[in-house]
């Protein structure tokens, strides 16, 4: 993704619907990519339809990571993969 212009996305996305309805929309997108989830593994979506939420999904969360901090996520992302990597060695 390019980070300036997603970054002036986001910023005008914040100014024009606010803060609590980006979270109502990660809240919405979050749960569509479950129902497509729960389908395609039924066999009744098909693989396109799952890609399509997932980059709902996806974008969400960045602007997300815009809005609580990009370095505070990645920190965190960063003990997430540390503690990943620790399970993979004992496994």
């Amino acid at each position: 993704m390019k980070n300036q212009i997603d970054r002036d996305i986001f910023k005008k996305t914040i100014t024009k619907w606010g803060d609590e309805a980006q979270y109502d929309q990660m809240i919405e997108e979050c749960a569509e990519l479950i129902a497509v989830l729960k389908h395609y593994k039924r066999g009744k979506v098909a693989e396109a339809e799952v890609i399509d939420e997932l980059a709902d999904v996806v974008l969400m969360a960045h602007q997300l990571m815009f809005m609580f901090g990009e370095e505070s996520v990645s920190r965190a992302i960063d003990k997430k993969l540390d503690k990943l990597r620790g399970l993979l060695r004992t496994a």
